[in-house]
């Protein structure tokens, strides 16, 4: 299919995504919407020179989802060296299950994966940097590489539940049959502007009933008085529920939600209220993680990389101007740092008034 045509394709399935009474936007470009200079400071601190990208503030291990990151932000800086080299990495390194996926992390210390289950969040990341990639710098092994994690993906990963479609979070550990809350989902996997991007790779799967599902467990997942979902919610009884075994948070994953719906384009404050509520003033003060059984606020997070989500929203919602001590990048640890930087890539693509 013709680049304009893939492309066509992909809009019309974003705009079969967006939830009633939602405003249909176009798919991101990504490609070259991070500068060289911001790009480069990035790759200092985090891009080891084998291709991997670290995890500064976790043993310096490297995993699927910062490598799926990785793939994005190098395609964001136009960076066709560094993508390879990344991609390198990952092909030889961590797709090393049988199945077609990536092992979920990759230690320093040996032995260097002794864990070989999957996070589906990483195997999406990556396959929709690959697609992207493929289509921008017109490399067909890219598109194919995709296609075949989209295709495990659907394979493994995506099952029915009743009404719903859900990603599990990994291949194994997450189902009714293996947890006594099960199934347990993790909403913030739900990366909803590649969705789209799967379904033109493989027309039969299950993608937009997938990013159906999320929106409306997103819409179900409303806890406590913050009205916000936690990082893992099981599925078990007739409503969504905080998951047993890990803190009834609102926490460091569940905070990527709202950044997932800005940049697939679902900006409707339908969907983005309850965090934008919480975050008023985040993008000064920092953003508060919250225990959605206590309504107590568990801890702030102060970072820039942080404190720039509060500012993406309000710029969605408002046109407010980004702070100015926000706009400068200076890399702290990898995660906020990879939060920043995709919400800058945003930002230049469709908001560049903001900054």
């Amino acid at each position: 299919m013709r680049l304009a045509g893939w492309v066509g394709a992909m809009f019309l399935g974003l705009c079969a995504l967006q939830p009633q009474g939602g405003a249909a936007a176009e798919m991101l470009k990504i490609q070259a919407t991070i500068s060289p200079a911001v790009w480069q400071a990035y790759a200092s601190r985090f891009l080891d020179p084998s291709g991997r990208i670290i995890d500064d503030a976790n043993g310096s291990i490297s995993h699927s989802e910062g490598q799926g990151y990785g793939l994005i932000l190098a395609l964001a800086a136009d960076d066709r060296a560094s993508f390879e080299r990344i991609w390198s990495f990952t092909q030889t390194q961590m797709l090393l299950r049988s199945d077609g996926l990536s092992v979920w992390s990759w230690r320093p210390s040996e032995p260097h994966v002794p864990d070989i289950n999957n996070a589906s969040d990483g195997d999406l990341l990556i396959a929709y940097a690959l697609a992207m990639a493929g289509h921008a710098w017109q490399m067909p092994r890219y598109t194919a590489a995709a296609t075949a994690i989209a295709v495990a993906l659907g394979k493994t990963s995506i099952v029915a539940a009743g009404d719903d479609t859900l990603l599990l979070p990994g291949v194994n550990g997450f189902t009714a049959d293996e947890r006594k809350d099960g199934p347990v989902i993790n909403l913030s996997y739900w990366v909803f502007e590649a969705m789209p991007v799967m379904q033109q790779l493989v027309p039969g799967g299950d993608w937009q009933k997938l990013a159906r599902s999320g929106l409306n467990l997103i819409a179900a997942s409303r806890f406590g008085r913050s009205q916000l979902p936690t990082d893992w919610i099981s599925l078990h009884g007739p409503a969504p529920q905080p998951a047993d075994g890990f803190d009834p948070d609102f926490g460091y994953n569940a905070i990527r939600i709202p950044l997932y719906l800005v940049r697939a384009g679902i900006t409707d404050p339908a969907w983005l209220g309850p965090f934008a509520a919480v975050w008023r003033g985040g993008q000064t003060r920092g953003l508060p993680l919250i225990n959605v059984q206590t309504d107590q606020v568990a801890a702030t997070l102060a970072e820039p990389g942080y404190r720039m989500l509060p500012a993406l929203l309000d710029c969605v919602a408002n046109g407010t101007p980004i702070p100015p001590d926000l706009k400068m990048f200076s890399p702290t640890h990898y995660y906020p740092a990879t939060l920043y930087l995709l919400a800058v890539s945003y930002l230049a693509e469709r908001k560049p008034q903001c900054l």
